[in-house]
């Protein structure tokens, strides 16, 4: 009997602390707006967080948007031969890309290379005291450290889905029509047809809030670092989870709304 109110206990305590983290997240989501319409604007700052955050991570991205593509030429192409409608392959790759695969892989991406060291330069900042000499200094960490990586991630996931969705179709082209004989007019004029402007903008709203997400826990985490060299470790983990799976959640959500 002791051991199941024990394991009540405990099951109610991680879910208190998963509540209590969430409300943490969102008190830091809402000063970083109100310390982000503040006066001056950090734009040295923000460029340097953009370079960091988008063009850092364009290898990355477009090795899997490209691979990503190309696996998806492939599969459909199997699929689509069993009724004749090999020529389907293009559009369906290009809806896969910019509708979903697009900005979740990318933003999945983004989160294990600069998400991850969002989290361990904070976390470091913070338990060497480096945050708590600006509080001294009457700088705003939020401000300085914050902001310019919330702006970054905001700014450049949609940049990089736009990078991730063109090489995906690409990448998928080679394989369609060079390696699997599809006719190159069949498969280039279904992605026109089938694919609107609107597909791709949702692509990119949502890689705009997946850039939040991944941006907004990794500094959560760093920011609230406790521990040394060890809760450096543990905070970038957690960031890297925590956001990875929101995004795949949030991803759920999105789509049910857009599409």
């Amino acid at each position: 009997m002791n051991k199941i109110a024990a394991t009540v206990d405990n099951f109610g305590r991680s879910i208190l602390d998963n509540i209590e983290e969430m409300g943490r997240i969102l008190i830091l989501f809402l000063s970083v707006l109100v310390w982000m319409v503040r006066p001056p604007l950090k734009l040295r700052l923000i460029f340097k967080q953009m370079e960091f955050v988008g063009v850092k991570s364009i290898f990355v991205v477009v090795l899997t948007g490209t691979f990503t593509g190309m696996v998806m030429a492939l599969q459909g192409y199997y699929g689509f031969r069993m009724f004749n409608a090999e020529s389907l392959v293009g559009s369906t790759v290009a809806l896969g890309m910019t509708r979903e695969l697009g900005p979740v892989l990318t933003a999945l991406m983004v989160t294990a290379r600069a998400g991850s060291a969002m989290a361990a330069e904070l976390g470091t900042m913070r338990v060497t005291e480096q945050i708590d000499a600006l509080y001294v200094m009457a700088a705003n960490p939020v401000k300085h450290l914050i902001v310019p990586r919330i702006i970054a991630g905001v700014v450049m996931l949609p940049a990089l889905t736009i990078v991730s969705d063109f090489m995906g179709i690409l990448g998928g082209y080679f394989v369609g029509v060079p390696i699997l004989g599809i006719n190159s007019g069949a498969f280039v004029n279904n992605i026109t047809k089938l694919v609107d402007l609107g597909d791709i903008y949702n692509g990119l709203i949502k890689a705009a809030f997946f850039g939040l997400i991944l941006s907004l826990i990794g500094c959560y985490k760093g920011f609230n670092t406790t521990g040394g060299a060890e809760g450096v470790g543990r905070a970038t983990t957690e960031a890297v989870v925590l956001a990875s799976v929101s995004i795949l959640i949030s991803d759920y959500f999105l789509t049910a709304i857009m599409f």
